[in-house]
């Protein structure tokens, strides 16, 4: 009778243990997989950079401050270009690298391997993630110049040589080539994991050609051919172009942390901070302008008009205008590539002579785009006055399109620092203060890269002309 009640008493650890089949199986923690989909991974590289490009910490990303669109009210280090106080090449550097591209690369390596994907699919899939490689590689080598491109993100090489910036611009247009020839358009892609497009992959192929026009414009002052051969191409179908706001490249956020837009965790009112004012240098221009854009880019005083603090210089947060409530909002999507930006690209390529077409038109449509996605009326109007209209609003086509695509590109600090860069315009001085650098052309190597990879970046740094933030990158010519 004994024995029974043993065998009766171990009977439901023996049912529980009869389909394991080492007590190993029991060690595995479930919410720390093994192995990760690729899905979740393109997802995370969307989120990643565009919270790269999104946030307003000072840690992280200056690039507002480098245009002039915001300056701060008490600390004077990012606005005065001080790169060294804080590690901020190596934040962008390492989010990059670490996390987008290692990410991209891995989701690339799951996809390829899968063999239950349509080969439409896999294409696909594999399409979306070049485009997102080369877009993210186009910040790193406009960043900082020559970059590791040919031998990065090798966990065996620790040590990567540097790739010639050119040399690494004309591969990512390559890659935009032979990412757009296998899009099938009417196929799925990456379906809800592909947070900007939702998996509709012809609105990949019109960010695909948009990114080949924005990437071969930046080396048109240096390599006018290749530029107009890439442009000319991009701009053959301009239906395959991103020329309305329904097909901009949005990373939508949602209201609640962790997936809420980032900027908006350090200005008021979810943040107690009050770091940061609109900058009088853009707050006067479009006042200058009466720019009905005001109300959605900023608030407004007391008695309703608009003012930017004195940029460089310490200044009161209630004396001045901030970020709107607008641009502030937790849910505010993130902007990697709109209709106004490929509409100013298209008026500037016919002014280069790159494609034929009717500038004045493109600059209008840009921004009237411009207008559009801020839900600001009043566009007619405003490219009626002589400030603004094509035919009088500057002496030269740099100076028009220049000026109005900074004001348009406002909250989108990379990208209207380095068209800042391109066309020289708007005509920014740095603060008149002593011991001010000039307006940074490009950010310094990380640190600890000149720690840990020492030679090569030494010679990435002599190679381009010396590791400074005034060395000019290779397109930079004017």
């Amino acid at each position: 009778m004994m024995k029974k009640l043993i065998f009766i008493a171990l009977l439901p650890i023996l049912l529980l243990t009869s389909c394991v089949n080492s007590l190993d199986d029991y060690n595995v923690n479930s919410k720390a997989p093994s192995k990760v989909a690729p899905d979740p991974m393109f997802s995370y590289a969307q989120k990643v950079l565009a919270d790269a490009l999104n946030n307003v910490n000072v840690n992280t990303n200056v690039f507002r401050f480098y245009v002039q669109q915001i300056t701060a009210t008490t600390y004077l280090d990012e606005p005065r270009y001080d790169m060294t106080t804080r590690t901020i090449p190596q934040a962008l550097w390492n989010t990059i690298y670490a996390s987008v591209l290692v990410d991209l690369k891995e989701a690339k390596r799951l996809v390829s391997e899968d063999k239950t994907l349509p080969d439409a699919v896999k294409n696909n899939k594999i399409a979306a993630i070049s485009l997102w490689e080369v877009y993210s590689y186009g910040i790193l080598v406009n960043t900082f110049g020559n970059i590791p491109y040919s031998q990065a993100l090798d966990i065996d090489n620790p040590q990567p040589t540097y790739d010639d910036a050119k040399t690494v611009t004309l591969d990512l247009l390559s890659k935009l080539d032979a990412a757009l020839a296998s899009i099938t358009p009417g196929e799925a892609g990456f379906g809800d994991a592909d947070i900007v497009y939702g998996g509709d992959m012809s609105k990949w192929v019109k960010f695909g050609n948009s990114l080949k026009l924005k990437l071969a414009m930046v080396i048109a002052d240096v390599d006018a051919g290749t530029a107009k051969t890439a442009v000319a191409a991009a701009a053959s179908d301009l239906g395959n172009l991103i020329t309305s706001n329904s097909d901009n490249a949005l990373f939508q956020y949602l209201s609640s942390a962790p997936n809420n837009n980032p900027l908006s965790d350090d200005v008021p009112p979810r943040s107690a901070r009050r770091d940061f004012v609109a900058a009088n240098t853009l707050v006067d221009m479009m006042n200058t302008l009466n720019d009905p854009r005001r109300p959605a880019y900023f608030t407004s005083l007391p008695d309703g008009t608009f003012k930017g603090g004195k940029y460089g210089f310490s200044n009161v947060y209630a004396e001045n205008s901030t970020f709107s409530a607008k641009v502030v909002a937790t849910d505010f999507p993130g902007d990697f590539l709109d209709a106004s930006e490929v509409n100013f690209l298209l008026a500037e390529a016919v002014e280069r002579g790159f494609i034929s077409g009717n500038a004045e038109e493109f600059y209008n449509a840009a921004v009237t785009a411009s207008m559009e996605y801020w839900g600001v009326d009043g566009a007619a109007d405003y490219l009626a006055q002589d400030g603004v209209s094509y035919a009088t609003a500057g002496s030269t086509w740099q100076q028009k399109i220049g000026n109005q695509k900074w004001i348009a590109m406002y909250n989108r600090g990379f990208d209207a620092w380095t068209d800042w860069r391109r066309l020289d315009f708007p005509a920014l001085v740095k603060p008149d203060a002593q011991g001010v650098p000039e307006i940074p052309k490009r950010l310094i190597y990380p640190i600890i890269e000149n720690t840990l990879n020492a030679a090569n970046t030494a010679a990435a740094g002599a190679a381009i002309g010396g590791d400074d933030a005034a060395t000019k990158l290779f397109w930079d010519v004017n």
